[in-house]
């Protein structure tokens, strides 16, 4: 039995090859176009000593770039390791060097860094891009220059590995999860077919950055399952993201709640300026970190369109979970498990087995089925911490009901443990958000000698607006239990991002203990 990840791009390329598949700038790609230029670049992946089941490093940004040397990689039976890119060098020779990578390839954008990162690994490089003629490293279209074309992807087997994503190292060194071909296939074509209703008439934005599995999945492969097409922002800015949904009749966007965030204010000043005209959406879904309801109620109002949030990790593919309008919607849920995958609410505090709690309450959200990765490359140790007994131990507090909708509380470890009592961030987050003059918030626990941790809001005020510590203190005692109302305020002008745009609470509690 054989399965490859290249299907998701092989088959619309065969089925409907005139088909636009990608749109970035003023350049676009049909599928027959695209995958034609994969398998040519495949072959000089090959003719560099790239044998089946070898790792190569991927470094570019929402370019059209990525889908080609991505679906090169896995033409030729390699392993892509996207690489974040905001790295600096010696953050990518740690993942090099981790995942014994066979080379790099790195957009022009990122040599310089690309290149002391590969002589740190002593890793080859090879170019992709708008290359300067005095580039000191070869492009990887001088190769493909004197090659011809695979007339096919090579053939893997559905428990090979096809992708390592790198986790974000929020404690410690970053973990590369392995995800196989199945993992991948199987997640693309249950987002388009029975969770999110794709089409091949669909026009999706994609902004979410494709090194990270949520942009990867969600927005590139799950688009190219169905045969519809997707249209790059290489860097999401909220105006101009308007413009290239109104442009080129956008209907599907996946965001993380930051950016849900920014297109509100960017529709707000639209509004402001006399341009009222947004984009019409057919469907909206938000993943990469909890989605505020009033986010969510933000959005709905300005583009008259509702967000289905979903669930999920590196580690699973990543959707485990996703409001399904054929199983019902309900806002502040993750909504339902995806087909052929199980979530269940496990015990905590229980290690080394897993121990289910009653429906409807709180534990550890824990995952099982096609969707879990295969382990954490070269790392055996932390593989058995996060699997027991066939499930995946996401870290995440949550609740599933009779009806099955699945709710997450907070991350295990982001809970505040104030005098004996259990603070979830994200409540008291909630609660915060609906004050007029926050933009946005991020709670922490910070050390305290008497209640052993302390509750610090770090808050993002809008523009133009004032509050001081003492008001927002005295505002929150209407609405929040005595011992959970932040005692500390920290006014800061933005927050420490990971890959996924997730607030680096590791960091503010660094910066602010």
């Amino acid at each position: 039995m054989t399965l490859s990840l290249a299907a998701v791009l092989a088959e619309p390329a065969w089925r409907t090859p005139e088909k636009t598949a990608v749109i970035q700038g003023a350049e676009a790609l049909s599928y027959a176009d695209l995958w034609a230029q994969a398998r040519t670049q495949a072959a000089a992946l090959i003719e560099l000593g790239v044998q089946p089941g070898d790792r190569v490093a991927l470094m570019c940004p929402n370019v059209l770039d990525f889908p080609r040397s991505y679906f090169a990689v896995i033409a030729a039976g390699a392993v892509v390791v996207p690489i974040h890119m905001l790295l600096t060098p010696e953050e990518i020779s740690f993942i090099l060097r981790d995942s014994g990578a066979k080379v790099l390839i790195a957009h022009a954008i990122r040599a310089e860094d690309a290149i002391k990162a590969a002589a740190l690994a002593e890793v080859p490089v090879r170019l992709v891009g708008p290359i300067p003629a005095e580039a000191p490293v070869p492009k990887l279209a001088d190769v493909e220059a004197g090659v011809t074309p695979l007339p096919t992807y090579l053939t893997r087997d559905p428990e090979d590995p096809a992708v390592v994503i790198y986790t974000s190292g929020t404690t410690g060194k970053p973990k590369g999860a392995v995800l196989t071909h199945l993992n991948m296939v199987m997640n693309a074509t249950v987002n388009g077919y029975d969770c999110l209703d794709t089409v091949r008439a669909d026009i999706s934005l994609g902004c979410l950055p494709l090194f990270h599995i949520f942009g990867q999945t969600v927005t590139m492969n799950t688009i190219f399952r169905v045969g519809a097409t997707v249209v790059f922002q290489p860097r999401f800015e909220p105006g101009e993201a308007i413009e290239l949904m109104l442009r080129h009749k956008v209907n599907t966007f996946h965001g993380v709640p930051q950016m849900f965030l920014a297109l509100v204010h960017a529709a707000r000043a639209r509004k402001a300026a006399g341009e009222a005209d947004l984009p019409k959406l057919k469907i909206a879904v938000s993943g990469g970190a909890a989605l505020p309801a009033s986010v969510l109620e933000a959005f709905n109002e300005a583009f008259d369109t509702e967000i289905m949030e979903g669930y999920g990790l590196s580690e699973t593919s990543p959707t485990a979970t996703v409001n399904q309008p054929l199983l019902g919607t309900r806002a502040g849920t993750v909504g339902h498990q995806v087909w052929g995958v199980e979530v269940q609410i496990a015990k905590a505090e229980v290690e080394g087995r897993i121990e289910f709690v009653e429906t409807g309450e709180l534990g550890e959200v824990i995952v099982r089925g096609h969707n879990v990765f295969a382990g954490y490359l070269n790392n055996q140790e932390a593989t058995e911490a996060a699997m027991c007994e066939g499930w995946f131990r996401t870290g995440d507090l949550g609740t599933k009901g009779a009806d099955g909708f699945v709710s997450i509380v907070d991350r295990k470890k982001d809970m505040v443990l104030r005098g004996g009592f259990n603070v979830y961030p994200r409540e008291v987050e909630e609660t915060l958000l609906r004050h007029p003059a926050i933009k946005d918030v991020a709670v922490i626990g910070l050390a305290d000698e008497v209640h052993g941790e302390e509750i610090c809001a770090c808050v993002i005020l809008e523009d133009g607006r004032e509050l001081t510590a003492e008001e927002l203190i005295e505002w929150s005692k209407q609405y929040l239990a005595k011992y959970k109302y932040p005692r500390r305020v920290e006014f800061v002008t933005e927050f420490p991002l990971g890959p996924s745009m997730k607030v680096l609470k590791r960091e503010l509690r660094s910066r602010f203990q």
